[in-house]
C-alpha cells in the first residue's frame, strides 16, 4: 500500500463519528497483536467490556500495579 493510500484512509476515517473512529482504532490496534495472541472469545470480550464500564463509571477503584505486585511478593516471602 502506498503512503498516499494510507493518508487517504486516515483522512476519511477522521470524518467518521467518534464512536466509529474508536471502533476502527480498536480494530487496528488489535491487528498489531493478532499474530502473537489468539483471538478473544465472546465471553472474554463481554467481561472486558463489563470491567471497562466499571472503571469508566467509577464503580471500582484502580490501584497502582507496582504497589500490588510489591504486596504480592511480600506475601510470598
Amino acid at each position: 500500500m502506498s503512503t498516499t493510500t494510507a493518508e487517504k484512509i486516515v483522512t476519511e476515517a477522521m470524518h467518521l463519528p467518534p464512536a466509529l473512529r474508536a471502533f476502527v482504532a480498536e480494530k487496528l490496534i488489535e491487528s498489531l497483536d493478532a499474530p502473537l495472541s489468539p483471538p478473544l472469545s465472546a465471553k472474554w470480550k463481554k467481561e472486558l467490556r463489563r470491567r471497562c464500564s466499571e472503571v469508566d463509571c467509577g464503580a471500582v477503584k484502580l490501584r497502582n500495579a507496582d504497589a500490588v505486585f510489591k504486596k504480592a511478593d511480600a506475601s510470598l516471602a
